[in-house]
């Protein structure tokens, strides 16, 4: 019976992982197995990366809002216990946009909101 040599499938499959490795250090790019090894890793970081991606960007909002509304003499926790008692539903990546992008119009939301806060406790 003839030997069965690793032919094509094999090479495809050599070629895919060194495809998916180029940019990678060292003979982490080259040679198969260092390239299979490193592939396995990479992909596990994209997988946990891609879920701690959202808190990162949860984090930038939050800084963001909170540098905005102490401009304004409010810290962040005080601006959005007053977002809910004006009942303002706004979810912070548009407030943080509207702090970079609209500064004048974050600060006609947070002095209607403060104001509105001042009227329910004088009341």
């Amino acid at each position: 019976m003839p030997r069965a040599k690793a032919g094509k499938i094999t090479h495809q499959r050599h070629k895919k992982v060194l495809a998916l490795t180029k940019g990678h250090r060292g003979s982490r790019h080259s040679l198969y197995r260092q390239a299979h090894e490193s592939m396995l890793h990479a992909l596990d970081y994209a997988y946990c990366h891609r879920r701690e991606r959202k808190s990162d960007f949860r984090k930038l909002w939050i800084a963001r809002i909170n540098a905005a509304a102490r401009t304004q003499g409010l810290s962040y926790s005080q601006f959005l216990a007053s977002l809910r008692k004006a009942n303002v539903e706004i979810n912070r990546k548009m407030l943080a946009d509207m702090a970079i992008k609209d500064p004048e119009g974050f600060a006609r939301l947070l002095a209607s909101v403060s104001s509105r806060d001042t009227n329910a406790k004088a009341a």
